[in-house]
């Protein structure tokens, strides 16, 4: 074992994932080539530590396993895939891009419901605040009228 080599448990917890993870990802043939100890432990390279990263990121921005397995077999297969690699990264980008687009979209939603709610409670407090210092007492027996809005 190299010094740059890491255990499955220290591989773990350099990703913050769980051991069950990550031998899920070499069950799935995201991790080709994992060697082990003399133990039988699997022994995590400084490549395999790299290529883990990789799939993380592509696991986060929703690539499908398939094609990050696909992914994964072109480095394997050396050089002569750089081609495939780029147009594979170049498509999934624009489809996390795109997805980035409708998530302000719904981001914009929500800020725009925030923006009411906002208003809406500011102006109740202002109301009822305004009722006390008219009325006293009477104020704090005021029914409101309460207007459902989603």
């Amino acid at each position: 074992m190299h010094t740059t080599d890491r255990t499955i448990g220290e591989a773990a917890a350099h990703f913050g994932l769980p051991e069950s993870t990550l031998r899920y990802y070499e069950k799935k043939g995201l991790l080709p080539g994992l060697g082990r100890d003399e133990a039988g432990r699997r022994v995590f390279s400084e490549f395999h530590m790299t290529l883990l990263q990789v799939i993380l990121n592509l696991k986060r921005t929703n690539m499908p396993l398939g094609s990050i397995r696909q992914y994964v077999e072109w480095v394997v297969e050396g050089e002569q895939t750089t081609p495939l690699r780029l147009d594979m990264m170049l498509k999934h980008r624009q489809a996390v891009l795109d997805e980035i687009e409708i998530m302000h979209e719904a981001l914009d939603g929500i800020d725009i419901k925030i923006a009411r709610y906002e208003d809406r409670v500011s102006g109740w407090r202002k109301s009822r605040t305004d009722e006390e210092n008219a009325s006293g007492e009477e104020a704090a027996h005021t029914s409101y009228r309460k207007e459902v809005h989603p």
